[in-house]
């Protein structure tokens, strides 16, 4: 069943972590961190709190204003905090796979939160299985905290150590001990962290908007390959890794990451801006307006006007009380549900030569919508123009992606994805000017695009892969 209000790669997770020597309400400031982060997972939200002799911990399911109340965080005293927004990338979505996790080891418990996906999550599992682990959950962060647990009579940071060393995948982690912080970035770097600091306490978040939210100030991303920990006596960074090459999800500045991030370098919006003024640069076309698919494909397109001298207007009204999903009761109304969500307007499209710009296309099913209802609207031409490569490979690094039979560009011509939505021409950014848009040629993860990915991936399969 294609989801016709949302025929996008589905985010991974945001993490946010705070270790507060100022007394402050470590709580309170993660809820509002996971605010800023709340784009990136609505399907549960948790915070979990230490205050130097226990771990505390609040999740549910949904959204933060549904998962948590005054009163829930109330009860959530500490001076460290970690919590985390989810989309399921595996394991079902039920309240005991919602993250941050927690777990009492020999040192004390223990909590993780995690965004990424590990590709060999299966072989450990069943490894620890077979030595008389047993699992509560069924998502691949539990190997990793279960792998901590194993090794923590070596001290934290040592377990970390050789937790992060036996998995493969992707994986930006936050993790509390009764007195510790400690952030993990896994060696290509896919996911993002970052450090930040307000009045000499510290945070390690998922993207920098989030330490705008609650008013801190960057400092630096965490580097691939790095374990940071933040105790009483200060910040302490060992490096796991030896050969790390930074290959940041490139789908990050596409689509995920909020347009106010600056991600290892790269400010999001900024290159949004810039993927709409190459592809004008790419393929010229003479038309009357440009509009973008709220809401990330507007940068791309206000940098198509720029480029291109063609006035930029809205061509859509987007309904502010339609989620990310929403309840479609049956199939003719799923057909619809586009027209729930984004409303072309009329007056500025009737009639016109319109070059329509979205960030990526999928299935293409919500793009045949779109377009069509253009046409309805009275446009003379639609000119599609996407404002990244053709997505012909699914990714196994924490984005849920269809199978790759179900990605148009995985199946099909340009010619051929053309008929099939409906469009006058249609243009994707090639993976070469994409580079250019980031300023550098090297240090993305491309693998939806090209098929090359930065670890070796499993055979294909579906997020539920760890339910037994």
């Amino acid at each position: 069943m294609y989801d016709a209000i949302n025929d996008k790669f589905k985010e991974e997770c945001g993490v946010f972590g705070i270790f507060s020597k100022n007394e402050l309400d470590v709580a309170r400031y993660t809820y509002y961190g996971l605010y800023a982060l709340q784009h990136r997972g609505q399907e549960s939200a948790g915070i979990a709190v230490a205050n130097g002799a226990k771990i505390e911990m609040h999740k549910n399911l949904g959204l933060l204003t549904e998962a948590f109340s005054e009163n829930d965080l109330d009860k959530l005293k500490g001076h460290i905090s970690i919590g985390h927004v989810r989309y399921s990338t595996t394991g079902a979505n039920r309240v005991e796979n919602s993250q941050p996790l927690v777990s009492s080891t020999k040192l004390g418990s223990i909590a993780i939160a995690h965004n990424g996906n590990l590709v060999n999550a299966d072989v450990i599992k069943d490894l620890l299985e077979d030595s008389g682990y047993v699992f509560h959950t069924t998502i691949d962060s539990e190997v990793i905290i279960s792998l901590i647990a194993r090794s923590a009579k070596h001290g934290i940071t040592k377990a970390v150590f050789n937790a992060v060393q036996a998995v493969r995948g992707s994986f930006a982690m936050v993790i509390l001990t009764e007195d510790k912080l400690i952030g993990v970035r896994d060696p290509h770097g896919i996911r993002p962290l970052c450090l930040g600091e307000i009045n000499g306490d510290y945070i390690l978040c998922s993207e920098s908007c989030a330490l705008e939210t609650v008013g801190a100030e960057f400092i630096r991303d965490i580097n691939p390959g790095e374990i940071i920990t933040i105790s009483k006596d200060g910040i302490e960074s060992i490096k796991y890794s030896e050969k790390t090459l930074c290959e940041t999800c490139a789908f990050e500045y596409i689509y995920f990451a909020r347009p106010d991030s600056t991600i290892d370098g790269i400010n999001v919006h900024e290159s949004r801006v810039k993927a709409g003024e190459m592809l004008y640069k790419q393929n010229p076309i003479d038309a009357d307006v440009v509009i973008g698919v709220p809401d990330s494909g507007l940068a791309s397109a206000i940098g198509y006007s720029n480029a291109s001298g063609i006035p930029f207007d809205p061509g859509f009204v987007k309904n502010r009380y339609v989620g990310r999903t929403f309840i479609t009761p049956n199939q003719d109304m799923r057909e619809k549900a586009v027209s729930v969500k984004l409303n072309p307007l009329r007056s500025n499209v009737k009639g016109k030569r319109i070059v329509l710009i979205d960030d990526s296309i999928v299935r293409g099913t919500t793009s045949r919508h779109l377009v069509d209802s253009l046409k309805r609207a009275g446009a003379k031409e639609v000119h599609f123009r996407v404002a990244s490569p053709m997505v012909k490979f699914p990714c196994y690094f924490g984005i849920d992606t269809p199978y790759r039979r179900e990605l148009i560009g995985a199946n099909n011509t340009l010619e051929k994805i053309k008929d099939i939505i409906g469009c006058d021409s249609i243009d994707y950014l090639e993976q070469e000017n994409l580079l250019k848009c980031f300023g550098r040629k090297k240090g993305f993860c491309l693998g939806c695009f090209d098929g090359v990915y930065p670890v070796a991936t499993p055979i294909e399969t579906d997020k539920d892969h760890l339910e037994r």
